[in-house]
């Protein structure tokens, strides 16, 4: 089934926010925005909150971080915006930014503005609705977009010190291992052994680039009527970084546990056969041709390394769950994952040699 993202709302009212003070905010801060304002809340942005901003003459979306107690380091909305901004200036397809609000007064927390894309939203990574012909050339466009991202220059585009990208894999592994162990709930070996194998095995670093850390088709707005994407979303785990590892975690797709739910992140699995669906091996090889790369030998190890940071991601949101601060009704049936998650990683690991 199809998903229009303007469509995708969770059912919760916003009421959340004071939509009275908020459209008086913006009347002041963005050029052109009139009031009077209704607000809805959007299914996704678990992590970070996201509304979508009605008025008479234009809508909007707005990304705020979680009320409560939050993670060291987590939730940077103040890079989300830079990042994009930066992106949006050199016609990488994102939705352009337009206001930052770092007084958490306003509405209760930081936020930021941004435009809306008319567009379509599909949540399961196969595309269901589309034609072979159409599915292919979806697939197309999301490996030529993650391409496009990982050859600009941050340099150039005023990004320079956005990271550290010397060392990114390796730094990933200490930061969600911490990370892991300050949300775990309960014991989870595979989790532990991956912890303690993943420092002595990371790959060097395979060069710098902006990387976006969360790619995939649930994260992009898709054209209302032609297969292709025209914004990617979610720029929160962006920062420098080796490209192919956040290339890698798109790949997990092909290889992601299903969940007995249906919530929570999609797979390939049981849709590989599926018209326009691309073989893992002739994704990649377009990948690399278009970035200019001879393969990645080191697939494994990025497998294991991407299973375990998304696992590990996920008990976050369990730990969230535990001290009430969580930001979805779902957050605690996509946690319910962290346990496959942790064991496919292990199973990578293991092909690569651990």
């Amino acid at each position: 089934m199809r998903i229009d993202r303007q469509q995708a709302f969770s059912g919760t009212t916003a009421s959340d926010i004071d939509a009275a003070a908020l459209a008086t905010y913006l009347e002041q801060h963005v050029d052109g925005f009139a009031g009077p304002l209704m607000l809805a809340r959007f299914k996704g942005g678990q992590s970070n909150p996201t509304y979508k901003l009605m008025t008479p003459t234009r809508s909007y979306v707005l990304r705020r971080k979680p009320f409560g107690k939050l993670l060291p380091s987590a939730h940077a909305i103040e890079r989300e915006y830079r990042v994009t901004e930066a992106l949006a200036r050199a016609g990488f397809p994102v939705a352009k930014p337009l206001h930052l609000c770092a007084d958490a007064g306003v509405i209760g927390a930081a936020f930021y503005v941004m435009e809306h894309a008319e567009g379509r939203v599909f949540w399961e990574p196969h595309a269901p609705g589309l034609s072979g012909h159409e599915r292919a050339a979806l697939f197309d466009s999301l490996n030529a977009t993650i391409a496009q991202l990982h050859r600009l220059d941050p340099v150039a585009l005023g990004l320079g010190d956005f990271g550290k990208p010397q060392g990114y894999v390796a730094r990933q592994i200490r930061r969600w291992s911490e990370q892991y162990r300050a949300s775990e709930t309960e014991a989870i070996p595979e989790m532990d052994r991956l912890i303690a194998w993943l420092p002595g095995a990371c790959p060097a670093d395979s060069g710098a680039a902006i990387v976006h850390g969360d790619f995939r088709l649930d994260n992009c707005i898709v054209h209302p009527t032609e297969p292709r994407v025209i914004a990617v979303l979610d720029w929160e785990l962006s920062t420098l970084g080796d490209p192919l590892a956040d290339f890698t975690y798109h790949l997990m797709q092909w290889f992601m546990p299903v969940s007995e739910t249906g919530a929570g992140v999609g797979s390939l699995l049981g849709h590989e056969r599926d018209p326009g669906v691309p073989a893992i091996e002739a994704y990649t090889a377009d990948y690399c041709r278009r970035t200019g790369r001879s393969g990645i030998p080191e697939l494994p190890i990025y497998l294991a390394y991407n299973f375990f940071r998304l696992a590990a991601i996920l008990q976050g949101i369990l730990g969230r769950v535990r001290d009430g601060t969580a930001a979805n009704a779902e957050a605690a049936v996509m946690a319910r994952q962290v346990r496959p998650l942790a064991e496919t990683a292990w199973a990578f690991a293991r092909k690569a040699g651990a």
